[in-house]
């Protein structure tokens, strides 16, 4: 696979230690290929790896003690605001793997546009990305987005933030499955893909996907208008059926005295917080004696719906005058 960038190098990234000298950056090899990543024609990298070798405490004494080895490594971690402490506790493999590989993690990330800060973010909540294989792991997953997903290079950054997750999770066994599903669904041209809906790719598709489609139909959708429902608000898929979906549908029909019909032109309705905004707007309207469309209650800010409420009031007040 080819990607064509062109991309301005930018200065590279700086660790906070004193102690990290600059070498020559290191090619990166294409998963399957034995070509370095940037020898392809047409490809610039987005920004100029600077690779963060050992302190000269690490390389002048390579024999040292292990445990200062170690204690190294936990610096690194913690330069990067990684809690170390938790880090160790969910991947304990980290305590064996080289600082040169973790280094080279996060190299990697910095070379696909993420920030030192996001980066330690992200692996500060996913400490098994500490120990994955660059080239076996995370090149996959990048080449997977950019050439199968098209997410656009410049838009890798956002797809990862806001789904780290992306980068613990198999190509085969779960990215790919998850995209034909998607795309079989109808999630194509203008409703393909994009990096707000990403993390739709992580969801398992029989335990988590064609339940919600299922779930749907059990209440009196046809499968066409499910998953028009999915296709023009797709975080519904990422929504848990017990703790999100079945109480709001059960607030809607017997507290609200709702229509599917409502449900069908407004399927946003789902990802309103059901104890912050649908339960406190809904009440207050009834204790009035007024209603309001679900897409009207709920797409307003706090102050929009204040200020339409107390036009409804000073409405009714003038018909009470008048009548």
């Amino acid at each position: 696979m080819i990607i064509r960038l062109q991309l301005p190098p930018q200065s590279p990234l700086h660790h906070s230690s004193s102690s990290f000298q600059t070498t020559s950056p290191k090619p990166y090899l294409i998963p399957n290929s034995k070509r370095p990543l940037n020898s392809h024609k047409g490809f610039t990298p987005l920004k100029t790896l600077s690779p963060y070798p050992l302190s000269p405490l690490l390389t002048e004494n390579p024999c040292s003690d292990s445990g200062l080895l170690f204690r190294q490594k936990l610096l690194y971690l913690e330069n990067l605001n990684i809690n170390s402490t938790k880090a160790l506790d969910l991947n304990p493999n980290i305590r064996s793997s080289s600082l040169e590989s973790i280094q080279l993690i996060e190299e990697c990330l910095y070379s696909m546009g993420i920030q030192q800060s996001d980066i330690g973010r992200i692996l500060d909540m996913y400490p098994k990305i500490l120990t994955c294989d660059v080239e076996n792991d995370l090149y996959p997953v990048f080449y997977f987005l950019l050439n199968n997903v098209h997410i656009p290079f410049y838009d890798i950054r956002k797809t990862i933030i806001k789904c780290p997750r992306l980068l613990v999770c198999s190509v085969d066994d779960q990215l790919k499955p998850a995209l034909c599903f998607l795309q079989g669904l109808g999630f194509v041209g203008g409703n393909k893909i994009t990096s707000q809906t990403a993390l739709l790719l992580v969801s398992n598709v029989e335990g988590t996907l064609i339940p919600k489609i299922d779930y749907l139909q059990s209440l009196g959708f046809l499968y066409k208008e499910a998953v028009t429902m999915v296709l023009r608000s797709p975080r519904f898929l990422t929504f848990s059926l017990k703790n999100n979906l079945q109480p709001k549908v059960k607030y809607f029909l017997e507290e609200m005295k709702g229509d599917l019909v409502e449900l069908k032109r407004f399927p946003q309705y789902f990802s309103y917080s059901l104890e912050r905004k649908i339960k406190p707007r809904h009440l207050l309207l009834v204790d009035h004696g007024f209603s309001l469309p679900l897409s009207e209650m709920l797409k307003v800010s706090d102050g929009q719906f204040e200020s339409r409420f107390v036009q409804m009031r000073l409405q009714s007040a003038d018909k009470k005058l008048l009548g």
